[in-house]
């Protein structure tokens, strides 16, 4: 073998080490094998039957857990799914029964505003009645994040019972797999972390709305900065955490919902290294 084959060879054998160093950091990501169906309902009612009249619309959208190598696991799942979209009442039906169950629940409450709209309507004046009587409700969830023995979903919710405007919710949800509890911010923080968090939220805050000063969010919309700390609306994902704060819960309105990303790297001295999401984060 002649020397400048071997030199070849070599340089190709010190590249591949190299090569090799810089992947051992690499996370491996493994989809979880969960399989999900969904139930869509869209109902309209107007009061009295008559379609002249004010209209409830309700509109659901609910994706669910169907199939799970675990059978337990999958019945914990679909209960938790139950729970977080339509609340204690519904946890012990199943997600289809849930589904008709909570659109029987939400038509019925919404005949009961027919008493109340046959004495307005005779009344001899000339206020008018329609516009409040108008509702709608609106609910879906979308899976956010699938892999690692983590799932992270968001409930999304919108509805308007008369007044000047609607009301928004998102709600995050991140279930451990291995386990299937919900993970929460003091299963995955150290101790006392609640106020460097806040500081590190409240700092993300102001670079999304360009402010030098955090201050001076309270010029835009924003309520007290003092009074923001994390609040376990959270979801993860391979790359960090994200905060949801809805509206009314740190600013006005008409700022709505206000979503802070949150990268591993800059929270990880806030971890605890055998969290349920450490092999997310380090």
């Amino acid at each position: 073998m002649n020397t400048q084959l071997c030199q070849k060879l070599v340089a190709l054998f010190l590249i591949s080490i190299f090569v090799g160093g810089c992947n051992t950091g690499t996370k491996k990501t493994t989809d979880n094998d969960i399989k999900f169906d969904s139930v869509n309902v869209e109902k309209t009612y107007h009061l009295l039957e008559n379609p002249e009249n004010p209209n409830c619309n309700l509109q659901i959208n609910f994706t669910y857990p169907v199939k799970y190598d675990n059978q337990e696991m999958l019945k914990k799942l679909q209960k938790q799914f139950v729970l977080s979209f339509f609340g204690d009442n519904y946890v012990t039906l199943s997600p289809e029964e849930a589904v008709a169950k909570y659109t029987e629940d939400y038509l019925n409450s919404y005949k009961e505003l027919e008493e109340d709209f046959k004495a307005d309507l005779a009344k001899d004046d000339d206020t008018p009645v329609g516009a409040w009587y108008s509702y709608y409700e609106m609910s879906s969830n979308d899976i956010a994040y699938n892999k690692n023995d983590i799932l992270s979903y968001t409930v999304n919710f919108e509805n308007y019972t008369g007044g000047a405007h609607g009301a928004h919710a998102y709600n995050n949800h991140v279930i451990n797999l291995k386990t299937g509890d919900i993970i929460k911010e003091e299963d995955i923080f150290i101790e006392n972390y609640e106020d460097d968090l806040a500081q590190i939220l409240i700092d993300r805050i102001a670079k999304q709305n360009n402010v030098d000063n955090p201050k001076e969010l309270e010029n835009v919309g924003f309520f007290s900065v003092d009074e923001i700390f994390p609040n376990g609306n959270f979801l993860v994902d391979d790359y960090g955490i994200t905060y949801t704060f809805n509206e009314y819960e740190i600013a006005a309105y008409v700022v709505g919902a206000t979503n802070v990303h949150l990268p591993y790297e800059e929270i990880q001295y806030l971890l605890k290294k055998d969290s349920p999401i450490a092999h997310l984060a380090f």
